[in-house]
């Protein structure tokens, strides 16, 4: 559990700008690179993983701090927690993978690949935002790359560039 050291990438921008759907084709094209990646995900909503009546449920609601859900190919572990969690608790709680790459976390000041859909009728983020990249519907120029939003092989390049700067990933 030693991710002190594995590069981080956070994807982030306005709501409805295409966050998701960006990150899941960037990690099918590094996972079909060999690359083991971590995937967090920031919610400022409450999100349920557990459903009413399921044997995990049921012991969280018995009070169980930490429930594990475990098969032959997935396990999951439900923590309730009394206050937010910090990216960097969740990191250290990881197993090893080469890449972590988030979404959301735009506070955090984080390497950041800034996803933008003029569709939403606003501007870039601004604040202490530490952009690798842009990936958008539009040009900037605002000293960065500037992919366009469906060119997710510029998009892998670019976290491969900043991985393999960190030592990480063969770029």
């Amino acid at each position: 559990m030693q991710n002190q050291d594995t590069p981080v990438i956070s994807f982030i921008g306005n709501s409805g700008s295409g966050k998701t759907t960006l990150l899941e084709q960037v990690v099918l094209r590094l996972k079909a690179d060999g690359v083991r990646v971590a995937v967090i995900k920031h919610s400022f909503h409450g999100f349920e993983m557990d459903h009413p009546g399921r044997d995990s449920w049921r012991m969280t609601q018995a009070g169980a701090d930490i429930v594990v859900i475990s098969t032959s190919v997935k396990v999951a572990v439900i923590e309730t927690v009394s206050e937010e969690k910090s990216l960097d608790e969740i990191i250290g709680a990881l197993p090893r993978v080469d890449l972590i790459l988030t979404e959301g976390y735009k506070r955090e000041g984080r390497p950041a690949i800034e996803v933008y859909r003029s569709e939403t009728g606003k501007e870039l983020l601004t604040g202490a935002i530490n952009r690798l990249a842009i990936a958008s519907d539009v040009k900037w120029d605002v000293g960065v790359p500037c992919y366009h939003i469906d060119d997710v092989d510029g998009v892998v390049s670019e976290v491969k560039k900043y991985a393999a700067r960190a030592g990480a990933v063969n770029g």
